[in-house]
This record gives C-alpha cells, structure tokens and sequence, in this order.
C-alpha cells in the first residue's frame, strides 16, 4: 500500500473472492515494481487516500465465476497491466488499454468495487476473459520472470519498436536506459535493426543493453549526445525511442532522428513533457506511441519467452519478499536496481 511520497507499507488486507460472475482470483506468483510506480512514491502523482500499488503480475487461477470460460482454477496466468473486458470496440480493434469498461489495480472496477495493487499475494481480476493469458502448461521458476515482464515492461519496449516503424536496416537510438528502455533495446533488435544506440550513463545498464543488442552506447547528453550519434551514424537516426516521460528526455529524442524519421514514446508523461509543433512541421518527424496494448502483443511475444530465444527477464537484478516492498522502491529510486522482482 502506498500510503504518501516515500511511504510504502504492506498491510493484511481480507482474501480477495469472487464478487462478479466475470471475476477471477489470481494467488500472484511474482510481482515487480515498475518505473511508473516512482511516480507516486517521489510525489510527481499524488497520493490522496492510501491505496493498493503495482500492476504487474503472473499467477495461477484459484478460482473463476461463473461466465469464465478462458482460464480455469490451477492455469498459470500473465495479468497485463490494463484490465480490459475484450469485448468492446477498442478491444476488439487491439487498443486494449483503451477498454471502455477496463479499470487499474489499487482503484475500482467498472462495478464499483475494489481491486488490489498487484504487489499482493492474492489479486480479484475482474474480466478475467478479457485480461488474463495462460500459459499452455505451468512454466518452470526460471521462467516466471521472463513471463512476467510479458505483463508491461517488454510489451511497453516492443510497443516504442512498433511505433516508432523500427524494421530491418533502420538505425535506433533508445533514450532511457530503465527497464522499459533495455526492452525497447531487445525488441529492436528484435525487428532487425541494423544500428541501436542506447544513451545511457550506468555501466551495468550499459552492459545489458549491448547483451540485448545495443550496438553502440552514448553517454553525452543533449547537443554532445547528438553530435556523437551524428559521428556514429554519419546523420541522425531513423528511429527513436523515448522511455522515460519527462521534457528533457522528449526533446533528447525528437532531436536525435534525422527529417522524415519516427518517434516512438512509451515513458508515462512527467516533468511536463511537449511536442514542438513547428519543429515536428518542419522536419516532417512522425510521432507514435502511449500506453501500449498489452493483452494484444503478449500472444506473438510469449512463444519467443516460452522457447528461450526472448529473455528480457534479465532486467530484474533484484528479487526481495514482498514483504520487504519498501526496500523495493528505495533500491529503485536510488537506482541501485534496475528493476526489482517481488515473491510473496
């Protein structure tokens, strides 16, 4: 539960039940803290009442109302981020973080009622049709991170890839060296480009990067960070991709891509982040991205993490007991960790 800026505690909540015939409950098998969870934690979003946090989750089905017919009691599962209900016209057209019923964790459903932060050991999941994914047989332990980041952190690198036009033979700078930004990094490379460029300052973050596929690594920053790429590349990029949501990073990646090239953003906008409407006229730049869709890319992503040759699990370099949450969001905001792994 988040309670205020820096003030995370874990608390005996009642055991979740199912209370709609649509519902599921999930007994969370691993959670995680994501980078969009510092938000509230530093202050940046308000917290005005106390309430559940994390939307990130993989489980097994404990049980099922009534109208279930997707998943059953004892399927593993991967919960995306955004609960949708798979049947509206937003869903139906893949934008299903759009869902015109769908609800997040830590508040309440489309019926009113509330739905726990996924950073709990038992979870209500409302439409459970329409959000939850089994696995076709229950995955071994080594595999449950990598199943997990399937719930936000790739699908959200792979949707900056898909919007930002990334494909065989483009050059890529990926700006954010987080979670979502070594993602960002391995779905690139992923989609066949020939040049990734990663900017980012951290050794260790500088290091997975290379070993999802970063080609090359800036460190510099604005006009350095461009003329290095310019020397790199011989020009601007084709492609970039912003991960991270604050004004700096914004205009870090608009000014990396040459004239004509695409922008794909996926940071959770913070610190005032804008377009510049005339140099996006000028330079004809195109600009794509948002909440990615989730529940639409986990089924051409998840063969990949099934049979090994997708392992974007290796952004968690830190597991702790859910219990020890608080420590969680200091390790990460202190970025002393990538991204951190929670087991209840």
């Amino acid at each position: 539960m988040i309670h205020a800026p820096g003030d995370i505690r874990v608390e005996e909540l009642p055991h979740p039940e199912i209370l709609n015939p649509t519902d599921a409950v999930v007994r969370v098998v691993a959670a995680c803290v994501c980078g969009s969870d510092l938000w509230p934690y530093r202050g940046v979003r308000p917290t005005k009442t106390p309430h559940g946090i994390g939307h990130e989750l993989v489980g097994v089905v404990e049980a099922v109302g009534e109208d279930v017919k997707t998943v059953k009691p004892g399927d593993f599962v991967i919960s995306p981020f955004s609960i949708s209900d798979g049947t509206c016209v937003n869903c139906r057209n893949g934008w299903t973080q759009a869902c015109e019923h769908g609800t997040g964790f830590g508040g309440n459903d489309g019926f009113g009622l509330p739905v726990t932060g996924a950073q709990s050991q038992f979870v209500r999941m409302p439409y459970a049709d329409g959000t939850l994914i089994a696995t076709p047989e229950m995955p071994s332990d080594d595999l449950v991170p990598h199943l997990l980041t399937l719930a936000d952190v790739m699908c959200t690198g792979h949707h900056a890839a898909v919007s930002a036009e990334v494909g065989p033979g483009k050059s890529v700078v990926v700006v954010g060296d987080g979670a979502v930004g070594l993602s960002g990094v391995l779905a690139a490379a992923r989609l066949g480009a020939e040049r990734i460029i990663i900017m980012s300052r951290h050794e260790d973050r500088q290091k997975l990067a290379v070993e999802f596929g970063a080609t090359d690594v800036v460190a510099e920053r604005g006009e350095e960070g461009i003329a290095k790429i310019k020397e790199l590349l011989g020009g601007l990029a084709d492609c970039a991709l912003e991960c991270v949501g604050t004004k700096e990073s914004m205009d870090q990646a608009l000014h990396v891509l040459r004239p004509g090239g695409h922008l794909g953003y996926v940071g959770v906008p913070a610190g005032g982040p804008e377009l510049p409407l005339r140099y996006l006229f000028e330079t004809n730049i195109h600009v794509a991205g948002g909440i990615a869709p989730a529940h639409t890319y986990i089924p051409e992503l998840l063969p990949e993490v099934l049979d090994g040759r997708l392992k974007p699990g290796k952004v968690f370099d830190l597991e702790l007991p859910l219990s020890e949450a608080a420590e969680a969001y200091r390790a990460m905001d202190e970025r002393r960790a990538i991204k951190v792994l929670l087991r209840p």
